[in-house]
């Protein structure tokens, strides 16, 4: 498939602009070029602008390799070398009317940052647990360090509480990685990601090598648990049609840049660029035609 054409910014619609003028920003990014400095250097993000809204689920679309993951990483300060942000502004507005710099925050600043104010769960978030310690120990560790003054039995309640509210028995706190089936521990690694209770949390196609039913358990407990809480969600897989259900806006990456931002309604009933129509277009309908082997359609 060949690169579209370079547009000045994402299309978008009018429908869009009405969609977002009521919305309170919670986290900003303005220009962000994130660099590979391997030989010949990698572009992976170029100039990307986006808003994400409070209690919004934004989707992020687009195939292996358009830098998804790479943003997400540079909005939460995680990048890791040879991976650095060359350019660009990412604002996080905390729900107390202050503003933070993202990129300037280091040190105790940067940890006090991370987990409580913006969360993430890792593309293969269901290898992400330690096989060696327990899934209470793990929980535990993110309390023990951002919420010091409470006690042992305050921690484990509040464990306790976390896999209640992913739909895990709370029995399963001393159990290990591989006594978990595999979506139990992406519910655990939201729940993690939960302890907090931050305002955004980032997810990086956290339901990929599950099967379907599993899937829509985990989706479902998501909307549940965004509704509850009000956190908003960045939402990232290649797959666009699960976007369409879940999102309320669209954000569609190709070759490092943001080319089309709308609202879900928008990308599916009237798409406009070439990238995204393709994206909507490679995914076959329940209702297709098929032939037969005699060369018949039925």
């Amino acid at each position: 498939m060949s690169a579209p054409t370079t547009t000045t910014g994402p299309l978008s619609s009018a429908a869009h602009a009405r969609h977002v003028a009521g919305l309170t920003p919670v986290l900003t990014a303005r220009d962000v070029s994130i660099e590979y400095e391997v030989s010949p250097p990698v572009r992976a993000v170029q100039d990307v602008s986006l808003t994400l809204h409070r209690g919004e689920i934004l989707g992020l679309a687009g195939e292996s390799g358009c830098g998804k993951s790479t943003l997400a990483y540079g909005l939460n300060r995680l990048l890791k070398p040879p991976a650095i942000l060359r350019s660009g502004e990412v604002t996080f507005h905390d729900a107390d009317g202050t503003d933070l710099d993202v990129v300037s925050l280091d040190g105790d600043a940067l940890r006090a940052f991370r987990w409580d104010k913006v969360s993430m769960v890792f593309q293969g978030a269901m290898n992400s647990l330690n096989p060696v310690i327990s899934v209470y120990a793990q929980l535990e560790d993110v309390l023990l360090t951002h919420r010091p003054n409470l006690t042992k039995p305050e921690r484990r309640e509040r464990c306790a509480e976390l896999l209640r509210l992913v739909g895990v028995d709370p029995s399963r706190l001393d159990a290990y990685a591989h006594e978990l089936s595999g979506g139990m521990r992406q519910r655990v690694m939201i729940a993690m990601a939960m302890a907090l209770e931050p305002q955004v949390m980032i997810m990086d196609e956290p339901t990929t090598a599950l099967d379907v039913v599993v899937q829509r358990g985990i989706l479902r407990e998501l909307m549940l648990l965004r509704e509850k809480f009000g956190f908003a969600v960045v939402f990232i897989t290649h797959d666009l049609p699960l976007l369409l259900e879940i999102s309320d806006r669209i954000a569609v990456m190709r070759a490092g840049r943001i080319v089309e931002l709308d609202t879900a309604e928008q990308i599916y009933a009237a798409a406009q660029h070439e990238y995204t129509q393709k994206l909507l277009g490679s995914f076959p309908s329940l209702l297709g035609d098929f032939s037969y082997d005699d060369g018949a359609t039925a």
